[in-house]
This record gives C-alpha cells, structure tokens and sequence, in this order.
C-alpha cells in the first residue's frame, strides 16, 4: 500500500550510527536529523520522537490541557490524532470534516467552542491541508491552543507555508508507510521556546535537559528516538524533494485515468494548497452499490491491496464509553466519503503501467456495481 523508499544511503548511515552514536555522540544523529526537520518546516525548534501520537500527547502535556478541559479536533481521521485527549484525562470533542479537503470544518469548529474548550486540533488528512488562517483567526480569537497533526503532510503547503508551521505546535510521523520514513518515529516542531523545553523535560521522566543526578521533580513520560532511526531520517531528508515529486506524479498518473470516471471523486488540491499526496484516495457516490469493505475485497480478488477511508471516530466502539462529546450534524457528504472512500496503493516503487492496472480494475468494479 505505502511501501518505503529505501537506498543504500540510508543503510550507510543507519550502521553509522549504531557504531559510533554512543556517549558523547550519542545525540549527533538524532541533533542533526532535528535540524533539518526544523529548516524543512520553517520553525526554531524539533524534536524526535518514537511516533506521532507521543507528539500530540508531549504537546497537550506541555500546554496544560488536563481533566475538565475540551479539546476539538475532527470526527473523521485516524484515532491516534484525537487518542491522547483521553490520555490527558480531557474531553474530545469531534466536529465535521470539509467535503472537499476532507480536513477539519472551520464552522464546525467555531460552533462546537465552549468556555471549556483549551485547543483545536486540526489534522493534514492524506497530505491534504486545513484551511489554517480561518483555524488560526478562531484560535486567536477565543485564546485557545491551535496543534497541527501533520502526520501525514510532509512536503504539503498551504499559501506557501510548509506543514508544520501553522500552529503552535505540529507534529509528524515517520512510520513505515509514510512519506519519510525512520522505520517507526515522530517528531514535534515548533517556535514557542518555553513550550519546546517543557516538551524536552516531559519527554525525559520530567528531567530538565543535561540534569545528570536523577533528581526527576514531577511524573512524565519517556519519549525518544534511537540514533539509527535518526540516521534513517537524515537519510529520507537528504531526499525529500525527489520523494515528494514521485508522490505527485504518481497522484498525476491515477488522476489522469480518473478524472473521468462519473460520480468518483479524488484527493483535492486547492489553489492555496500543494498537496504531498501521502495517499491517493477515491471516494465513489451513491450510484455505486457498495461500501469501502467490499469495494477493498472486489479489489483485493484482483491482487489489488487498499486501505479503507478512516471511520468517524464517533462511530468506534472505543469511544462507546469515554467522555467525549460528538459532533450533532454530519453532513451527508461525510457519512458517503467514510461510507465509501479507499486508499489506493501508494507507495514509492509503483510505475505507470501498475497504475492503469489498478484504475482499469476500479472501473470495472465501479461499472459492475452501478445502480441501473
């Protein structure tokens, strides 16, 4: 589906630093890897992590959100995104996503802020981007926290300005099927110093950077990234403009073989926005009789894998009995793209002819499932 990119260089490297990151080299890696994250995005500061979801946790943590405090972020994504919410003992509030972007709804959003409400979490979906100048005016406005999930943006832009860089805080992640990879990892990047070391105490059993004695003055958490992971990073990074032109031209393939295809609708890329295109998504409308499991099985008796679009977290059993507060009116829109909508496989190695393999598979299926 999202298989990694992975040369030479990267092997180099990554024995590199198992040989010699150890005592007083054993951050260099990790350090440089940071830098040029930080440089990529435009911020002061990064920081690596051993995956995104410790960096929506380190960023609540440092930011103070706790029990009794709301937290809004879209209904329609990956849990991990809104998951650590509940670890803050806080309270997710899950409003309607854009039909288009298939990010977080700037309306919703302003309807769903209560006195309690402490940040917004607004999530890059598939390398698409949130409107974040109508996010960040509601933030400013109301004097709350504004967190960009960009787990899955790297190398998207939106007026120019890379993701990472709008919101106080952003996170990425580095899994094994994302754009960049170090194998499993996450990164948090910001500008806020005085956020940044709360984050680097938090991260380190509540030790301030440098402390050699041990002496932890509060309970916090272990969050690191190894030096080879690291390695791997510098490695993706020393390659990050040819990765990201390979996942739009793979995205230029299919759409060029679906762009016509009636009632199916692909990965946006409005005129302020450059799409990193993480993911090639499809959604099919009510004329075609079937749901995002059976289209992945019809697929899938063709040797097509695919992945299916991301359920509103509302719906999951995990949120039966947790204190969250849904959203009250989906549009229709929603409900048909979490109904319907699958990922295509997008990893790096795919070449042309493999695409229209999978675009005429999807027709056929698609044609066959028509309501007449």
């Amino acid at each position: 589906m999202a298989a990694p990119s992975i040369t030479e260089r990267e092997g180099e490297l990554a024995r590199e630093a198992a040989l010699n990151a150890w005592g007083a080299d054993h951050y260099r890696y990790n350090r440089r890897f940071e830098e040029m994250l930080a440089a990529h995005c435009g911020v002061a500061h990064a920081v690596s992590l051993p995956h995104a979801t410790s960096g929506v946790h380190l960023a609540l943590a440092a930011l103070g959100i706790g029990p009794g405090d709301e937290v809004i972020g879209p209904d329609v994504t990956w849990i991990a995104s809104m998951a650590p919410v509940t670890y803050m003992g806080a309270v997710p509030v899950f409003v309607d996503i854009l039909p288009d972007t298939w990010c977080l709804d700037p309306v919703a959003v302003e309807a769903a802020i209560t006195p309690r409400t402490k940040a917004i979490i607004g999530v890059d979906l598939y390398g698409s981007m949130c409107d974040w100048d109508a996010l960040r005016e509601i933030a400013d406005r109301h004097g709350i926290a504004l967190i960009e999930d960009a787990a899955e943006a790297l190398g998207s832009t939106y007026c120019g300005r890379p993701a990472g860089s709008l919101g106080d805080v952003a996170v990425f992640s580095f899994h094994g099927s994302k754009t960049i990879t170090t194998g499993e990892g996450g990164a948090l990047v910001t500008n806020d110093p005085q956020l940044h070391a709360r984050v680097q105490k938090l991260r380190d059993h509540g030790r301030p950077p440098g402390d050699r004695f041990f002496l932890n003055d509060e309970v916090a958490f272990k969050y690191k990234m190894s030096a080879v992971q690291a390695a791997l990073g510098i490695a993706q990074m020393e390659r990050l403009d040819a990765l990201i032109a390979y996942k739009r031209q793979l995205f230029g393939w299919y759409a060029d073989r679906l762009r016509n295809v009636p009632g199916l609708t692909i990965n946006a890329e409005p005129q302020e926005v450059k799409n990193s295109f993480w993911m090639v998504t499809v959604i099919p409308d009510q004329r075609y009789d079937l749901d995002k499991f059976a289209l992945q099985t019809a697929l899938a008796e063709q040797g097509i894998d695919s992945r299916p679009f991301f359920s509103s977290l509302s719906s999951l059993k995990a949120y039966a009995d947790t204190d969250c507060r849904p959203l009250l009116t989906p549009r229709a829109e929603t409900a048909r793209i979490v109904h319907a909508g699958i990922n295509l496989p997008s990893g790096y190695g795919l070449d042309e002819a493999t695409v229209s393999y999978i675009c005429e598979t999807l027709k056929e299926i698609l044609q066959g499932c028509e309501q007449r």
